[in-house]
């Protein structure tokens, strides 16, 4: 029975030493709870680093700590204080952090770090792979293991493999300035599903693969190699049930049992009538804008100065990385922004901001939530946030309001909120004054919708919708007409080669023969490729056909002056061994005179467009041209062209980062025909790597070899991985 394998750099258990004794603790994250049900089900299992560093346990200790975590069906990847310090302090938390939050200043590119950011997600990739089986689902987990899913997908290819980013997924204009750029995007597209808290998050990820990485993308599938990969947004929901159901036993609760902090906080409500509180809990981190809501929370008392001793902030910062500078900075500039705003407003009777630097148990979490009228979650930039998910929870007497930052990626699901932005002072002022004055039935309509949304797509929903699309995308995957083409069955072309009378190669050239240029002109046949070709040739038994969408003028230019079959122009021209060309059809090239300014115009305002004009087409190519932009320009140039060609006897190709305007009835299938019409071939080797080549798989004779260079989706009998792969292929098969 295949498993499912989730992947964390942190596994859902704390462990700690207490006087030798060892302790294991399940965690309450929201990962650790949303996976739950999927990690507790069948033989899965969690793998991650434990929180021990190897250094810090002896060897009886880490086999205690491997048979704690085996009850707990979790498996630990060994890590030390360097591996630490160095990956998840340094990489993860210097480089990729800050630059996936949008704080490029605090971004550091470490070539140290990034090794051992490599290195440690080569240690990850080995434990899993110690613990799968072939066929296994497993699901890989955030920023700190980016490059995992490729890893995986080299050693096992039959794994189906998920990977999900927690946090935001930054614009291409950021995410091109780190220097591993293509590395992370080659390691995350070794999964079959990607997935994201938002769309936004997921456009920007698919802009950095077709800006950086040479792929075809069709809305949210890239294709790439021979797979196809699916890209999607799953909003991360909370255990609903947990804590709305803590709010409904927090008011049984007898006097004697409350927390201190319950107390105080009755205290404070039984002091004034018109007494209110405003709730904010974090991370103490940079990307949830702590000084910008102290800031603002000042501005509005200034603003307002009518709810000066009615309205206090309850401040709960939880400590975080306390070692790393920025860190450190912004805990001094956080206590010193509290106490002169405690010192400049206070009165005997009221504080403005009550300030917590520490964790809270569950518990007392809930005493906040429940006790507060309005929370205010207001992040610089935040994947998701469930803290405003839990505060809408909790709200069991259909009271309370939510104000939410417009860059917390659950601004996009929570509609109902006070959306502001987190930089606008006056705009945060005004929405605390709106809350504060909201009429209890706009509460209640508002927190009913809330409320309805995000108990029906929980953390369990969450995470059963991200396997059931990650199952269907591993289906969805086009079933594969070509087959690799292995050893085995290039052994086999060769032999029936070598005993072949009459053998033909019809060879594609760009793409195929030589890999593709910015510049068609730039693709001049290499000294490898012309003494490859001749060697062929030399065999009076073996014709070498270059077909090729080239013009004429150009294919001469570079084979002219050697004994082989040439094609030109997608099938125009054709010129036989021996003989002089011949057109294939009567063509007209008058109709350029009306295309040509169309393509003009799409050039002038598509930088590093360029037109290639040959005797009876126009090719308008775009490889050099921003992605998304061609991607634009090309859905309106294919439009404007269906209309000027409509009731006529012209066709657009949509090649490999060009369309080409040519006469419909031509192309390479028509030449291939030709070729074959009037010789008795008993061997016929055809490869291409471009749509364009499939007319001319389609009309060759079944005992033919059909390969397509790259991709699965095709016509042709087999496929081979690139162009790299070509001049290996044919010296194998054509070596007697």
């Amino acid at each position: 029975m295949n498993k499912t394998v989730i992947v964390s750099n942190r596994l859902p258990v704390d462990l700690k030493y207490v006087d030798d004794n060892l302790v294991a603790k399940s965690s309450s994250g929201g990962l650790a709870t949303g996976m739950k049900s999927v990690h507790s089900e069948g033989n899965g299992i969690w793998i991650g680093w434990s929180g021990l560093a190897n250094e810090d346990m002896s060897d009886i200790q880490k086999l205690e700590v491997d048979a704690a975590l085996a009850n707990e069906k979790c498996v630990a990847v060994p890590l030390s204080h360097t591996d630490i310090d160095n990956y998840y302090y340094g990489f993860s938390n210097t480089a990729l952090w800050p630059l996936f939050h949008y704080f490029q200043a605090y971004t550091e590119f470490e070539l140290s770090h990034w090794e051992s950011y490599v290195e440690v997600n080569q240690k990850f990739a080995d434990v899993v792979l110690e613990n799968v089986n072939d066929g296994d689902t497993v699901w890989v987990h955030d920023y700190q293991l980016l490059l995992l899913p490729e890893l995986l997908r080299k050693k096992n290819p039959t794994l189906t493999i998920g990977f999900f980013l927690h946090i935001p997924y930054p614009s291409y204009e950021l995410f091109r300035t780190c220097p591993w750029r293509n590395e992370l995007l080659q390691g995350m597209l070794g999964a079959d599903l990607i997935g994201f808290h938002t769309y936004d998050y997921a456009r920007h990820f698919i802009s950095s693969v077709g800006r950086i990485k040479d792929v075809e993308i069709n809305f949210n599938e890239i294709s790439y190699g021979n797979r196809i990969i699916k890209v999607d947004s799953f909003p991360m929901g909370i255990d609903y049930n947990r804590y709305h159901n803590a709010a409904l036993e927090h008011d049984k609760y007898p006097e004697d049992s409350k927390s201190e902090l319950m107390k105080s906080i009755d205290f404070h409500n039984r002091s004034n009538d018109e007494s209110k509180l405003i709730l904010s809990i974090d991370r103490m981190d940079y990307t949830k804008g702590i000084p910008n809501r102290i800031k603002s929370f000042e501005y509005f008392l200034n603003k307002y100065p009518e709810y000066k001793g009615k309205v206090r902030l309850v401040m709960l910062a939880v400590p975080s990385r306390e070692n790393v500078a920025q860190y450190q900075l912004l805990k001094r500039e956080t206590d010193e922004l509290v106490g002169r705003i405690n010192g400049d407003l206070s009165t005997i009777s009221w504080t403005p901001i009550w300030y917590f630097y520490r964790s809270l148990p569950f518990d007392e979490l809930i005493d906040l939530y429940v006790s507060s009228d309005v929370a205010m979650v207001t992040p610089v930039r935040d994947g998701m946030n469930l803290v405003a998910k839990e505060y809408v929870a909790t709200r069991t007497k259909e009271n309370g309001v939510l104000i939410l930052s417009e860059m917390a990626g659950a601004a996009k699901e929570m509609h109902e909120a006070i959306i502001v932005n987190p930089n606008n002072f006056d705009q945060i002022a005004d929405s605390i004054k709106m809350a504060l004055e909201m009429p209890a039935e706009e509460q209640k309509t508002r927190l009913e919708a809330l409320q309805k949304r995000i108990s029906r797509y929980d953390v369990e929903r969450w995470a059963g919708e991200f396997l059931k699309a990650l199952k269907v995308a591993k289906e969805a995957v086009p079933v594969q007409v070509a087959k690799k083409l292995t050893p085995n069955k290039i052994e086999e072309i060769a032999q029936h080669y070598k005993t072949a009378t009459k053998k033909l190669l019809l060879l594609d050239y760009d793409g195929t023969l030589v890999g593709f240029k910015n510049n068609p002109s730039e693709a001049r046949p290499t000294q490898e490729l012309y003494d490859l070709l001749d060697k062929i040739n030399s065999d009076e038994n073996t014709e070498v056909a270059i077909i090729s969408g080239r013009d004429r003028k150009t294919l001469e230019g570079w084979f002219g002056h050697k004994n082989y079959t040439l094609v030109t122009d997608h099938g125009a021209w054709l010129r036989k061994i021996g003989e002089d060309w011949a057109a294939l059809d009567h063509l007209k090239s008058s109709w350029k005179e009306n295309i040509r300014p169309v393509l003009e115009a799409f050039t002038d305002s598509t930088p590093g467009a360029l037109i290639e004009e040959k005797e009876y087409s126009l090719a308008w190519h775009y490889r050099k041209a921003d992605a998304e932009m061609a991607a634009l320009r090309t859905m309106e140039l294919k439009h404007v062209l269906k209309s000027l060609l409509f009731n006529n006897s012209l066709s657009v190709l949509d090649g490999n980062k060009v369309l080409e305007v040519k006469n419909s009835n031509i192309n390479k299938g028509r030449a291939a025909t030709g070729i074959i019409s009037n010789t008795k071939y008993d061997f016929i080797f055809a490869i291409g790597d471009d749509w364009t080549d499939e007319f001319m798989f389609e009309e060759l004779p079944e005992t033919a070899y059909t390969v397509k260079v790259g991709n699965v989706k095709t016509v042709a009998n087999y496929f081979i991985k690139d162009n790299t792969e070509v001049l290996g292929l044919l010296q194998r098969i054509t070596t007697l």
